[in-house]
Formats: C-alpha cells, sequence, structure tokens
C-alpha cells in the first residue's frame, strides 16, 4: 500500500508541474524557451478581451520583427506556469507584469464550444470559460 501511495503523490506533482525549460530573456521583448522551442511575448498588454478578440490580437501582434505571433494552446500555456510560485504563479523574473488572474488559449473545450480553456495565474490551474468573458492574453511563435 505504501509503493501505491508514493506513486500516487509522485503523480499528482508530476501531473501538476511546469514543463517549462531554460528560459532565456532575448532583450526584445520576448523569451524563449529552450524545452519547448517556443517564443513567448515577454509582458502581455494589461487588456481584458473576449476569447475572439485575443486570436485576433495575437495573430496581428508584431513584436522582435515577427509577425506570426498565435494565441497558445491549452498545454503550450500551461507550460509556462509555475505551479511552485503563488499569484502569479508564473516566474516573474522572465514573465514580469504578469496579471494573478485568467489568461485565454486558444483550445476550444470538447465537450462545449461556447467555452474555452485558459490558466489562472494566481494559481497555474486550467479551467474553462465562456469565450466572451474578458480575459487575458500572452501570445506566442
Amino acid at each position: 500500500m505504501k509503493k501505491y501511495t508514493i506513486l500516487f503523490a509522485f503523480l499528482f506533482i508530476t501531473a501538476n508541474m511546469s514543463y517549462a525549460g531554460a528560459l532565456v530573456d532575448n532583450g526584445d521583448a520576448t523569451i524563449s524557451d529552450q524545452g519547448t522551442h517556443l517564443m513567448w511575448q515577454k509582458q502581455d498588454d494589461g487588456t481584458t478581451r473576449t476569447w475572439t478578440a485575443a486570436i485576433t490580437y495575437c495573430e496581428g501582434l508584431t513584436l522582435a520583427g515577427h509577425t506570426d505571433w498565435r494565441l497558445p494552446t491549452i498545454k503550450e500555456l500551461k507550460s509556462i506556469a509555475d505551479m511552485t510560485k503563488y499569484s502569479p504563479a508564473i516566474n516573474t523574473t522572465y514573465f514580469p507584469g504578469t496579471q494573478s488572474s485568467y489568461y485565454w488559449s486558444s483550445t476550444t473545450l470538447a465537450s462545449d464550444a461556447t467555452c474555452a480553456w485558459g490558466v489562472n495565474f494566481s494559481y497555474g490551474n486550467s479551467y474553462g470559460d465562456y469565450k466572451t468573458v474578458g480575459n487575458y492574453a500572452r501570445c506566442v511563435r
């Protein structure tokens, strides 16, 4: 029984861990994740948007000479959450000014097309919200 308890604890902890690799500040308002090979917008613009407006915002973003920005998937967005931190649950050295609030992902809930997944950066957990609600957006490429 003790082995199963330890295994369960390990699985529970690893299921909630961040999977970001080494983060690099590119010095141009972007952060590169060496583990996922994604480039992130260092700071969001502090504006809440509906899900559709968040997609439009990211797709229209020009940053560090790049125009191929997009709203991240839920898996990508969760990769920068740091469950060992609280309010905000993210490495603020690389992502300063992150709101301890909800951020959109591009992933629609399979069970309800009127909702999309996001991450609450107060705790780092994922959630589903109606696409008409205003949440923050951090873009990726």
